[in-house]
This record gives structure tokens, sequence and C-alpha cells, in this order.
């Protein structure tokens, strides 16, 4: 009997130590490669690779929205019949949205930081500041009385936590171009790769692009970054690449696909690998109001419920707001997104067209690609701008916003021989793809003989000019043709959800509607999204998850 319990112990003291063996082994042979059997990450140097990395971080205001298939478009309800959003089946991949609109509170931040790193006194930086003020007067009305919206809903903090208006497509792009370097310098000051006092010591000579520090470091900072190294470089002397996966990708707009699948959050009704039935609304349910005994009967959105109807009577309000109402204010839906029908109309990134060409792609659908590449001077060293060629545009209402400011790497579109032999693209512009460029006229006259004048276009909208005179005074001139048949072009932009000013006819996610990019009103915002890198999913499925 002793000798049988003495070979258990024995037994069972040899598995423990096999598996303390067997665990460091797994443990260390992360860092041998797999390829050629050397050390990665050796101390000795070599080649350095984050072996440790989990999964990206969730950035800061978002919320994580896992990808899948759906049916995009109108499924129910399609009392207008134009072919505007033909139900068709989709595939979004994970990625990130904020939870609420951005708000007047984050863009006075970004005008704060404008304001301090381009001080618009100096007449050199101020068209950098005034291009991104929001365009307060589209609350004027000439038979209303809204004055107090013009000279306070931006910087009153009576409304600091409303959603912004009045930007145009241009400036939220460029809002969330800013948004991506802020919170990457964040991290990189967090993570000690960066002094803790950096954002305060950055000036228009010295400003950090995300992607100038991942692709050439050492021109980061206006070529100053050695005096802004924090306790981690300055021990290592390495700078965080791509490899190291401590970087945030990029803050956009999200595609017109992944705000509609965000906005139905098909989860919440999901049966095991399937869907129950169609939904309308962000919410489960047929209707705007709620069935919840507490709040039974409370809209569940900020809507226009009716002519002269914008908030219900007063002392008993149906839904909180004549206006646009405070972020949050509203259950969210089943992804924890808030206003995705109501309050604020949203911007997206696609350009606008009648239909959605599933036969040309069904993964991830965008229409507005235009592909860039660095510029790369006769040296081989990148263009970076500088304070001295700062880049601005002139957009067709004559407003000025800067394009590409000091610190960022110069980009040109992708030429020939980029796209020679290719078969995934061909040119570097691709927002007319298969709808609109010379092969989809509709004449559908693809060949012409030389010098023969192309006509027939399927877009023919207005051109507007605007340029400046030998005197460098301001000319705008209006397209007065009367053979105009469409406002739809390149530069028309997708902006989806109901806003207050609309009814709840709106409030279906998969209303589309359109406006040039350069324009704003007082009932269009938008959120920013990021793209997941890596998992689809962040928990691991079960056979009934």
């Amino acid at each position: 009997m002793l000798n049988k319990r003495f070979i258990i112990h024995v037994l069972a003291a040899l598995t423990v130590s096999v598996g303390f063996v067997s665990c460091s082994q797994k443990s260390s042979s992360k860092n041998i490669s797999r390829a050629t059997g050397m050390r990665i990450n050796d101390r000795a140097g070599g080649f350095q690779y984050n072996s440790n990395f989990k999964e990206q971080a969730t950035p800061p205001g978002m919320v994580f929205i896992e990808g899948g298939t759906f049916t995009m478009g109108k499924v129910q309800d399609d009392i207008m019949h134009d072919w505007n959003n033909t139900p068709t089946q989709q595939h979004v991949q994970s990625f990130y949205m904020d939870e609420t609109e951005v708000t007047n509170l984050m863009w006075n931040e970004y005008l704060y930081y404008l304001r301090t790193v381009y001080p618009p006194e100096n007449i050199e930086y101020r068209k950098i500041y005034t291009g991104a003020l929001p365009d307060t007067l589209v609350w004027r009305n000439q038979l209303g009385f809204n004055e107090v919206m013009v000279s306070n809903y931006l910087r009153h903090p009576a409304y600091a936590e409303y959603p912004v208006v009045g930007v145009n497509w241009i400036q939220a792009v460029e809002f969330s171009e800013w948004r991506t370097d802020m919170a990457n310098m964040a991290v990189l000051q967090r993570e000690g790769y960066l002094a803790k006092d950096t954002h305060s010591r950055v000036d228009a000579g010295s400003t950090f692009s995300t992607n100038t520090y991942l692709d050439y470091p050492d021109k980061s900072f206006g070529g100053n970054i050695d005096t802004l190294l924090g306790r981690r470089s300055a021990r290592d002397t390495v700078f965080p690449g791509r490899t190291s996966g401590v970087l945030f990708p990029e803050f956009r707009l999200p595609t017109e696909v992944e705000w509609e699948y965000a906005a139905l959050s098909l989860v919440g009704i999901r049966n095991y690998n399937s869907y129950r039935g169609k939904k309308k609304y962000p919410w489960d349910g047929e209707y705007t109001r709620s069935g919840n005994r507490k709040i039974k009967g409370d809209q569940l959105a900020n809507f226009k419920q009716g002519k002269g109807d914008y908030g219900g009577i007063a002392g008993w309000s149906d839904d909180g707001g004549d206006i646009t109402v405070q972020v949050k204010s509203y259950p969210p839906n089943d992804y924890g997104l808030y206003d995705m029908a109501g309050n604020v109309a949203e911007w997206v990134a696609d350009v606008y067209r009648p239909i959605v060409d599933d036969e040309a792609n069904d993964f991830n659908y965008y229409r507005g690609n235009v592909y860039y590449k660095n510029k790369i001077r006769p040296d081989g060293k990148p263009d970076i701008v500088t304070v001295d060629n700062i880049q601005y545009d002139t957009l067709s209402n004559g407003r000025i916003v800067a394009r590409v400011l000091p610190g960022e790497l110069e980009k040109v579109p992708v030429n020939e021989e980029d796209t020679y032999l290719r078969t995934n693209f061909s040119t570097a512009d691709n927002r007319a793809y298969r709808d609109g460029d010379l092969s989809s006229t509709r004449y559908f006259e693809r060949f012409y003989d030389e010098g023969e004048e192309k006509k027939g276009a399927m877009y023919n909208a207005p051109e507007h000019k605007v340029y400046s005179d030998t005197l460098g005074n301001l000319v705008r001139e209006y397209d007065k043709s009367t053979s105009r048949t469409t406002l739809v072009n390149d530069e028309s932009r997708v902006y989806k959800g109901g806003s207050w000013r609309d009814r709840a006819y709106w409030l279906d996610p998969a209303q589309r509607r359109y406006l040039p990019q350069y324009m704003s009103t007082d009932y269009i915002g938008f959120r920013c999204a990021m793209s997941r890198v890596g998992t689809k999913a962040k928990k691991k499925k079960t056979p009934r998850g």
C-alpha cells in the first residue's frame, strides 16, 4: 500500500514538473522565429516585434461593433419606390464607433488647439482657424427668430454636450485627422515614448503627425523630436512603429454601410445564427414611442412629430427638445450607440450615387476611394509640409479651408507605375467607378473617333467656379447653365439618419440623402469611426453564442 502511494506521488510530481517545462518552452518559443530560429526581441539587437500583443485597445469615446452580414437598404414601407435604397446583402468588418455624435465641447477643444498652435492674429495662419469654424449662420431663417442660437449654440456651456452642427463634410474629415494625431500623442506620452508635457510644447513649426511619426520618426515635430523623448525612448532610443501595436489606426468618418449596420444593431434581435425578422428603427419595435412600462408612450428619439410640433406640449414634452438635445438623452441601441435616429443627421464618408453596386462589391462597401502615396523628393527624402508651404482649398462656395498642415507628409495620387497590370484597381480616383464615368453614360457610347466630342454623361451637375483675379480678389462664378439635369457629382456626400427637423420617415437607418461636401446645415452633424485590426470578435464563440 505504501509503495503504491509513493508511486502515485512521484508520478504526480513528474507530471507537474513536465507541465512547468512545457509552459516555459511555450512562453519562450513565441520569441523564437519559426522562419529562421533566431531570437526575436533580443536585448543584443536584431529583429524587434511586439509578440505580446493581445488586441486593439478601445479608442476614447468609442464602442466596439462586431461586424457581420446584414441586409442594407429599405426592407419595408418603401413608399417612394425610387430605387434609392434597394436592399442588398453586405458584409462589414468589425470596427469602433463614437457612442455619441461629436459635441460642441469636443469641437471647441479642436478650435482651442488651432488657436494655440496657429494664432489667428498671425495673418499667415488666420485661414487655418477661420476655415475650421462651424457656420453658425445656418440657424438663421428669413421668417424665424433664432439669433440666440447664432450667438450661443457653439460656445455657451449650456450647449456643451449638444451635437455640433454647421460643419461641412470637409471640416468633419479634418477634425477626424486632428483627433487621430492628438489621441496618438496622448498614447505616446502615457507609454513614455514622449515627454509628458509634449502636448503643451507644440507650435506651428513642431506639430505632430501620426503618419510622419510612423514613417519618418526623426522628422517628427519639425525634426525636434530628440528634445521631446520620454523615459522609454530616451533609454532604448526606439520609436514604436506599426509593429509595436501601440498607436491607434486613424479616426475617420464611418462608411455608409458601417453607419447603417451600427444603427440597426441587429445583434439585439439575433436568434442563434439568424435574425428575428425585420427591424425598422435602431430600437426593437415598429413604433417611435416606448413600450417600457416606466416610460410607456415616451418618444425614443428627437424628431419633428408634425407641422409646428418640434417637441410636444409644454409641461409634458414628448421628446424633451425643440432643437437638438444633449447627447445621451435617449436610451442607446443594442450596441451602446446613442442618437442613431433623430437629434442630428450625420455625415458619412461615401460619395452619393442612387444605387449601391453590390455586383461590384459586397464586402466593406464604400464609394469614394482616391488612392495616394507619399511624395518623395529626387534626393529620396520625404516631402513634409512646413509653415512656408501650408496648402489650402477654396471650396465652391468661396470658403477657404486648410488641406495640409505643417508636419504632415505631402501626398500625391498613385500613378501608372503603381497601377500597371493590376487587376483590382487601375486609377487613383475611383469615386465614379461603374457609375457616372465615361463607360456608364446613359448613351453607352464607349468609343469615339479621334477629336469627336464626348457627350451624354450621366451626371452633369452644376460647376460653380471660384478663383482669384490678378489683384488677388476672390471671384465667384455661379453656374447659370439651363441644361443641368442633376445635383449629383463626385463631391456629393451621403448623410444618414433623421434629425430634429425631420419627420419619423427619415428615422429609418436605411434612408439616404446627400448634400455637396462643402455645404453645412443646422441639422447635420457627425460621429467618428475606426477600423478594428485583428480578430473579428472580442469574445470566443460558443456553440450557442
